[in-house]
């Protein structure tokens, strides 16, 4: 897909001016410029976006990458309208929006995205369907998809127990899942739902409007083998979790594509998104510390079993990290709470390897990490945990290797594997 329209930003922070594989950044620091096809990032403070007309009058819409809205713990809400635009601007296909309870509201912001975009896709990745009602989570996808023109997919996830038992919700369940996108794809052809009583739960009547006809994808975030089986049967794309080895990727694509085939559909119209942390190394070293070390802490400390169990690693090790005395009487998340020094303790505990399945070092390098993915299996990738202006680089590079004509088929809707692909019924 071309973008005839040159793209106007007006923001008010340091520039990046990128020109396929060359970067220039303009800063209150001073202008730095790439060497030996590399580029070079100024201090922490002068980290970048983009200026009007940076890419021409054309820009390729690279379907098959997205990013992370809202990475990290952000300080405003409204950082995302400047991310959306640097996305849709650098050419990302999509973007994922993660939903936490303070100010990352994922209703909100996916009206947010639709305002300040015109062809990037957007997806709740994920929100949780516990958490609202089954008619407000339709309407809330209905109103999106029509604001968008098709650019909206739902997506859904399990959660975690511990949060809900503390809220007093309902704890999730793969057969909950299983119905509430049967109910979803009810609501949105105009069915009328009376007296549905099911693993989703039980309500006297459920209904939009019966002149509706939706077509709006729905998407899975899947962990274990039951939800990955489910997301090939009754979704249109699932979304894998970070740092997944290779062979645990090939698994997860083989485990969808089979659950997809002995429903009867067709394998390669269930979307698989690989989330890939791209660290590059021209970002701070303390920067680069959180996003390695202390998201991977934060995942051993919330879910560190499964990770384990999936990736097959040693659980040794992770019962040597829980003992630790700094993790054990750590009091919230290491990624968002620790110091430098309390890091580079905690990379003493974490074997190499489990940091290795992501984009690290140069540009050229985040971008092979990120091509290989799909050779491994994926159909699409998720530049994890940076911003599109942090990103830049390394998109940059990757077009440089992109190969040609590969991903012409792509959709820009996160939900659907291809142009031509509607949603499962």
């Amino acid at each position: 897909m071309t973008v005839s329209a040159p793209v106007h930003l007006d923001h008010h922070r340091d520039v990046v001016t990128t020109y396929g594989p060359q970067l220039e950044l303009h800063g209150g620091n001073g202008t730095q410029s790439s060497r030996a096809g590399r580029p070079t990032f100024p201090s922490r403070a002068a980290f970048c976006s983009l200026r009007s007309g940076a890419y021409g009058e054309a820009v390729e819409q690279l379907n098959e990458l997205a990013f992370y809205g809202l990475p990290g713990a952000p300080r405003s809400p409204a950082d995302l309208l400047t991310e959306c635009r640097d996305g849709e601007a650098l050419g990302f296909g999509s973007v994922f929006l993660s939903e936490r309870f303070n100010i990352k509201e994922v209703v909100t912001l996916s009206g947010a995205a639709a305002a300040c975009t015109e062809r990037l896709g957007i997806t709740t990745g994920v929100t949780n369907h516990n958490t609202r009602h089954p008619v407000v989570t339709a309407s809330f996808a209905t109103t999106m998809h029509r604001l968008t023109g098709g650019r909206f997919a739902l997506g859904l996830g399990r959660g975690m127990d511990r949060v809900f038992d503390a809220y007093g919700l309902p704890r999730i369940t793969t057969a909950q899942m299983d119905d509430f996108a049967g109910l979803m794809r009810r609501l949105w052809r105009g069915e009328v739902v009376v007296g549905h009583d099911g693993p989703a739960g039980k309500w006297p009547l459920l209904a939009l409007d019966p002149e509706f006809d939706e077509d709006i994808p729905l998407l899975m975030s899947a962990f274990g083998p039951q939800s990955l089986r489910l997301s090939g049967r009754a979704y249109d794309a699932v979304l894998l979790h970070t740092f997944f080895t290779d062979d645990t990727l090939q698994r997860c694509v083989a485990t969808v594509r089979e659950a997809a085939e002995q429903a009867g559909r067709d394998p390669s119209a269930v979307r698989v998104w690989s989330c890939l942390a791209v660290v590059g190394d021209w970002l701070p070293p303390d920067v680069r510390l959180k996003k390695t070390v202390g998201r991977m802490a934060t995942y051993l400390q919330v879910y560190g079993d499964l990770m384990v169990r999936t990736n097959d690693w040693d659980p040794a090790v992770l019962a040597r990290f829980r003992a630790d005395p700094l993790v054990a009487g750590f009091r919230g998340a290491l990624d968002g709470k620790a110091t430098t020094a309390e890091l580079e303790h905690v990379a003493t505990l974490i074997p190499d390897e489990w940091l290795a399945p992501a984009g690290t070092g140069s540009p050229e390098q985040c971008a092979a990490a990120v091509l290989h993915q799909f050779d491994v299996g994926a159909d699409s990738v998720i530049l994890h945990g940076a911003t599109p202006a942090e990103l830049a680089p390394v998109v940059a590079a990757y077009r440089t290797i992109r190969p040609a004509g590969r991903f012409d088929h792509v959709a820009a809707n996160p939900g659907r594997a291809r142009m031509d692909v509607t949603p499962a019924s």
